[in-house]
């Protein structure tokens, strides 16, 4: 008697991994990677307390991913067309120089943003969520999604991370980025020795 057929990976699993293998080389020359906030690095929602102060609620694992692509030397920056403090003060506990907020025009702060670090285009990462972060999608080498991002951006993306924006996205990004680099192994055997921020 035969032994019975191991099942196949769904082939939208497939597919995913394959869109990620044939990123690996971007991935591994990426000089800046550029994060929207609202949906991205939170999930999108905005909390109000009595006096009308915007609060947000960021993912401490995003924030550990942030810090070992600093580590490996990756730029990064925040940009944002909201405003209200919160991504100021998440950007200074990151230690992430580059906080642009209140933005109208995304292309253009960051075409200005690449200009000054000397950064081409293609060099450049941006994880996005909704239509305003499609805009960037001439100026940047790698247009990148969470899995909730808002559809059109989903089609037009390069890649679509399995985790929601607020939830792990960031981090699973992080992950990638730093197997494409080699640096993944190390801290997958040694750990992390310094603060989880």
């Amino acid at each position: 008697m035969s032994a019975p057929a191991l099942p196949l990976a769904h082939p939208r699993r497939w597919s995913r991994e394959w869109r990620w293998r044939r990123l690996r080389p971007a991935l591994r020359q990426l000089a800046l990677l550029v994060l929207d906030v609202d949906g991205v690095l939170t999930d999108g929602g905005l909390w109000l307390d009595p006096a009308g102060a915007l609060q947000k609620r960021f993912d401490v694992r995003d924030g550990l991913g942030l810090k070992l692509l600093q580590r490996s030397g990756l730029e990064l920056a925040l940009l944002s067309g909201g405003q209200g403090g919160a991504t100021e003060a998440r950007a200074r506990h990151l230690g992430i120089r580059h906080c642009l907020v209140g933005i109208r025009d995304k292309p253009a702060a960051l075409r200005a943003l690449q200009a000054s670090l000397e950064c081409p285009p293609e060099q450049t990462a941006l994880v996005g969520d909704d239509l305003n972060d499609l805009a960037v999608r001439p100026v940047v080498g790698l247009l990148l999604a969470p899995a909730d991002a808002c559809r059109p951006l989903r089609h037009q993306a390069d890649a679509v991370l399995q985790r929601r924006g607020g939830h792990g996205a960031v981090r699973e990004l992080a992950e990638r980025i730093l197997q494409a680099r080699g640096d993944w192994q190390a801290l997958r055997r040694g750990g992390w020795r310094d603060r989880n921020d």
